[in-house]
């Protein structure tokens, strides 16, 4: 069955008691026993919601794992998953990734003794060398946010293994429609269902998928025990948000390539970052654990001045932190959505004020061009 009709038709798409194609929205905290001592298959919504299992059964389905968990937000699933390590445990991260997980990662989790190194993974041997007899977990992002940069999957799960490390990949850039890190050796995707997988930025959520029964039960017992669950209603927006997922990034990665040529070929932007790009470093390699090069680009404008006027200028994208919404959404990256990075980390990952990253939404690719030109004419 093809991924597009697999995000329609995943197995559990029609209510079994009702016959609905639609799944039914179970907004109840409780479900109530028939006497004392019988407990049902659902007792507390913390712990289990009907619609909720719904979406963890899809997702699951669709990332070509068994298992899978859905959490309030894409941070508080992140969160989820570094709570299969403990105090002590080396684990190292890839150095491009998300501002939020940065915080994370840098300011949080050393209070709870968890020893973190930022490394380039794009280069396998940065990751042989750092690997220590106490490295317990590997956390990638790939391709990376803002810059796109490409990480073996293969290779560098196939590393880690081979030392019993577990491997995590943000997934939500490509998601499964066109990247399944699970096939790739991964033992573990999440992603921040805010953005692709629900698609119209009217609902925060994320998710936890796995192929590990082992790993299934710790992030089942993490997740019950923090209790940041994702509420039966914004299970149902994020199911309605998958149904469409093939068409929104078809469209948004075939307008998305189309503007990164055309900004490659325009004198006010010294650099394009697009997986898709023939020039682009690692392209070969993410089309081939990717099936396309999704909706998000990221480009250099002269200076910290232009790239201020340039966002200023536009009129169709909102500006905003997020992206993968049916709206174009423009970022500037090195106070948005990476802010929390230090100013030298930024630095070193040349996040720097002239960088702007462009989400492509579901505009006319002419329409979302002429704002783009006017914008830049304008500089």
């Amino acid at each position: 069955m093809g991924m597009g009709t697999k995000l329609i038709h995943p197995g559990n798409e029609v209510d079994e008691t009702t016959g609905a194609v639609s799944a039914p929205i179970y907004q109840s905290v409780i479900f109530a026993q028939k006497d004392l001592d019988t407990v049902g298959q659902w007792e507390y919504t913390r712990s289990g919601n009907p619609t909720r299992a719904t979406l963890e059964e899809t997702v699951a389905i669709l990332e070509g794992g068994k298992y899978g968990f859905a959490f309030a937000s894409g941070m508080a699933a992140i969160m989820a998953a570094f709570c299969l390590f403990s105090a002590g445990d080396h684990i190292l991260v890839a150095r491009d990734i998300y501002g939020g997980t940065f915080r994370l990662v840098t300011r949080l989790l050393p209070r709870f003794g968890f020893e973190i190194e930022l490394i380039d993974t794009i280069d396998l041997e940065n990751v042989r060398r750092a690997i220590r007899p106490e490295t317990r977990g590997l956390y990638l992002e790939t391709p990376s946010n803002p810059l796109l940069k490409v990480t073996d999957l293969r290779a560098v799960t196939a590393l880690a293994h081979e030392h019993d490390i577990i491997t995590i990949a943000d997934n939500t850039l490509m998601t499964p429609y066109l990247q399944r890190p699970l096939e790739l050796g991964v033992d573990a995707v999440v992603h921040s269902a805010t953005k692709y997988l629900s698609g119209h930025s009217d609902c925060l959520a994320g998710v936890i998928v796995t192929g590990s029964q082992h790993l299934a039960s710790e992030i089942r017992f993490v997740q019950n025990s923090i209790g940041a669950v994702l509420a039966p209603h914004e299970c149902w927006l994020i199911m309605r948000g998958i149904k469409t997922l093939k068409v929104r990034m078809e469209q948004q990665q075939n307008t998305a390539g189309r503007i990164a040529e055309w900004l490659s070929t325009r004198p006010e932007i010294g650099a394009v970052y697009y997986p898709a790009l023939q020039n682009h470093h690692g392209r070969s390699l993410h089309l081939s654990q990717a099936g396309g090069a999704g909706g998000v680009l990221s480009f250099r404008l002269a200076d910290e001045e232009s790239a201020h006027r340039f966002i200023d200028g536009l009129h169709l994208p909102a500006i905003g932190s997020s992206l993968g919404a049916v709206e174009s959404i423009v970022t500037l990256p090195s106070t948005m959505s990476h802010g929390s990075l230090t100013g030298e980390m930024r630095q070193t990952l040349g996040i720097s004020r002239d960088l702007v990253r462009l989400s492509i939404g579901l505009e006319d690719f002419d329409d979302l061009r002429d704002d783009l030109e006017q914008a830049l004419n304008g500089i």
